[in-house]
């Protein structure tokens, strides 16, 4: 983990949303790390691939390839986030995608906080990084 949360509430007892929002973060985060590290050291081509992969349709995509295993605590809280009401969809997105990778950045950013950082990385590993 990047930084050590110090006061923060259990995860358990925060909005979903909020877990997303943190989940977001180090979804991305990751993400862009991943590019650098698989060789790209353009910013521009790191911003292009970055966009693809963060978009809510891959993410949702991700979340239905890893879905069965995730243990059951894990599927509960996504469904906590795929189930909550945002008030907006991104043009980008159909509202199922937009939900889905909603669920997954709550998921993420559960076990960030919760500091399940072994399973956080087992998870992320998965993410299909393969440049084009």
């Amino acid at each position: 983990m990047i930084f050590e949360p110090t006061n923060n509430p259990p995860p358990e007892q925060l909005p979903p949303l909020v877990l997303a929002y943190i989940g977001d973060a180090v979804y991305e985060l990751y993400i862009r790390s991943r590019l650098i590290e698989a060789g790209l050291t353009r910013v521009k081509n790191i911003h292009q691939r970055a966009v693809e992969l963060v978009q809510a349709s891959f993410q949702a995509q991700f979340l239905q390839e890893i879905e069965s295993q995730l243990t059951e605590e894990e599927q509960m809280m996504m469904r906590r986030g795929r189930n909550a009401k945002s008030g907006h969809v991104p043009k980008s997105a159909e509202m199922i995608e937009y939900r889905y990778s909603t669920g997954l950045e709550t998921l993420i950013g559960y076990l960030y906080l919760k500091g399940e950082h072994k399973r956080l990385c087992e998870l992320m590993s998965r993410v299909p990084i393969s440049l084009p």
